[in-house]
C-alpha cells in the first residue's frame, strides 16, 4: 500500500489497505468464536452448515462480515459506519474496479488512519471477551453449577443487542447433530435463564430457524430447535405455516443478490418471488414483519451506486401495501445502523423522500405524525436524524411502549 502511494497510485493503495483490513477482521474473528459469529452472519441454515472453519470466512461477502463484526461488537458502531463508506469508495473509486474518480493522498491518510483505529487496534470490549469465554466453555466441558449461576447473573448485565447475539449462539451449538451431550446439557441449563433477556425479534428468529431447517429437511435441527422452544414455553414463537420460510428465505435471497455483482440484473426476479408470496394484499407472517420492512426498504434505496430500474416498480408497490404498522417500522427505519450508513449517499437520501411520501397516507397514530414532522422539519442529512435529541426522545418513547405490549401479550 505504501508503495503504491508512494508514485500517486493512490486507488491501487486503497485496494491494499481494504485486503488488508478485512483480512485483520478476519483474523479477529477467528481469535474470538468462529461458530458464534457465522451463526451470527449467515441466517440460511443451508449456507450456514458449509460454515465451520476459519478458513471459511473468506466465504462471507466483504459486508455482512463487517455487520455480523459489528453485531457482535468487534467493531464499534462508529467504526462500522466509517468502515462502509471506505468499503463503497474502494468498491467504486479504486483499482478494484474501473472507474473516473480521483483520489487523493490525504483522503486515503484518513482511511489508513480509519482502519488502524477501528480494526487494527481496537480492543476488545470486556462484555465480547466474556461471551468468547462463555461460547469457548459451554463448547470444551460440562460445566458445574457454580459456573451456570455466575452465567446466569452476566446475563442480566447484558446489552440488548448482545443478548441476542449470545442466544443466536448458544442456537447455532446446540442445533448440530453431532453436539455432544455436555454440550447440550450446558446449552439446556444456560438457554432458560437467558431467555428473558432475549428480545421478542430474537425470540421469532428461532421461530423462523426452525421453519428453514424443515424446508430442508434438517430434521435433525429441526427437532433440536424445537427442543430449545420447548424448554422455555415458546410456542407461541413457532412458524405460523410454511410460507414463513419461505419467504425468510426469498428475504435473505433478495438481500444476497443485492449485494452480488449484476444485481441490477437479477433483482427483478427475486422481487418477483417475494412479490408472490406475501399476496395482492401484503399478507406477511407476525414473526417475519420487522425483517420484511428492513429489507424492502433497504433494497428500494439502493446500493448508492445505482437503481435497478425493473426492480423499483416492485418494491414501490410492495411499500404500497404496507399497513400501518409496516408504515411505523419504515418511518423509524433510520435508526437501523445499516440504514443509516446508506442514508450517507446521494441516491439513496432521494429514495428516502421518496418513501416519505408512499407511507406518509398510512401513518395514523399520533406518536406516528408527531415523529413524521419531526423528521420532515430536521435541516440535516436523513443519515443524521438518530442523533438530534428530540428525535431519539421519540424513538424511546415508541420503543418502550411496543416492548411493554409485547410483554403483555
Amino acid at each position: 500500500m505504501m508503495l503504491a502511494a508512494s508514485v500517486g497510485l493512490f486507488d491501487a493503495a486503497l485496494n491494499y489497505l481494504w485486503n488488508e483490513t478485512i483480512n485483520e477482521l478476519r483474523t479477529r474473528i477467528a481469535l474470538f468464536d468462529v461458530a458464534y459469529f457465522f451463526e451470527i452472519a449467515e441466517q440460511d441454515p443451508a449456507r450456514r452448515k458449509d460454515l465451520k472453519t476459519p478458513e471459511d470466512l473468506k466465504k462471507i461477502d466483504d459486508q455482512k462480515l463487517m455487520q455480523a463484526a459489528n453485531r457482535i461488537q468487534l467493531i464499534s458502531d462508529v467504526g462500522f459506519r466509517q468502515l462502509d463508506h471506505i468499503r463503497y469508495m474502494r468498491n467504486n473509486a479504486s483499482a478494484a474496479h474501473p472507474n473516473q474518480v480521483t483520489l487523493t493522498g490525504l483522503k486515503l491518510a484518513e482511511w489508513l488512519e480509519t482502519c488502524i483505529r477501528e480494526v487494527i487496534t481496537l480492543p476488545h470490549t470486556n462484555v465480547v471477551a466474556d461471551i468468547g469465554r462463555l461460547l469457548h466453555n459451554v463448547k470444551a466441558q460440562r460445566l458445574p453449577a457454580d459456573e451456570l449461576d455466575k452465567a446466569a447473573a452476566f446475563f442480566d448485565g447484558l446489552p440488548d443487542a448482545q443478548a441476542d447475539n449470545l442466544a443466536a449462539g448458544l442456537f447455532g451449538i446446540y442445533t448440530p447433530p453431532d453436539a455432544t451431550p455436555d454440550v447440550l446439557d450446558n446449552v439446556r441449563q444456560l438457554w432458560p435463564k437467558l431467555w428473558p433477556n432475549v428480545s421478542e425479534t430474537a425470540r421469532n428468529e428461532c421461530g423462523v430457524k426452525l421453519a428453514r431447517f424443515r424446508a430442508n429437511a434438517d430434521n435433525d435441527r429441526a427437532e433440536r430447535a424445537r427442543e430449545l422452544l420447548d424448554l422455555v414455553d415458546g410456542a407461541a414463537y413457532l412458524p405460523e405455516t410454511e410460507r414463513t420460510a419461505e419467504l425468510a428465505k426469498a428475504l435473505q435471497e433478495l438481500l444476497d443478490t443485492h449485494a452480488a455483482m449484476n444485481n441490477f440484473y437479477n433483482e427483478p426476479a427475486v422481487a418477483n418471488r417475494l412479490a408472490e408470496l406475501v399476496g395482492r394484499y401484503g399478507s406477511v407472517p407476525t414473526q417475519l414483519v420487522e425483517s420484511y420492512v428492513n429489507v424492502v426498504v433497504y433494497v428500494f434505496l439502493t446500493n448508492g451506486h445505482g437503481q435497478a430500474w425493473s426492480a423499483d416498480p416492485i418494491y414501490k408497490d410492495l411499500i404500497g401495501l404496507f399497513d400501518t404498522e409496516q408504515a411505523s417500522l419504515a418511518l423509524r427505519i433510520f435508526a437501523n445502523d445499516s440504514i443509516s450508513s446508506r442514508l450517507q449517499f446521494d441516491l439513496p437520501r432521494k429514495k428516502w423522500i421518496e418513501l416519505l411520501d408512499l407511507i406518509v397516507p398510512k401513518l395514523t397514530g399520533r406518536r406516528d405524525r408527531a415523529l413524521l414532522e419531526s423528521v420532515l422539519r430536521f435541516t440535516g442529512t436523513p443519515d443524521q436524524l438518530v442523533k438530534d435529541s428530540d428525535i431519539r426522545r421519540q424513538l424511546a418513547q415508541w420503543n418502550t411502549r411496543n416492548t411493554q405490549g409485547a410483554r403483555a401479550k
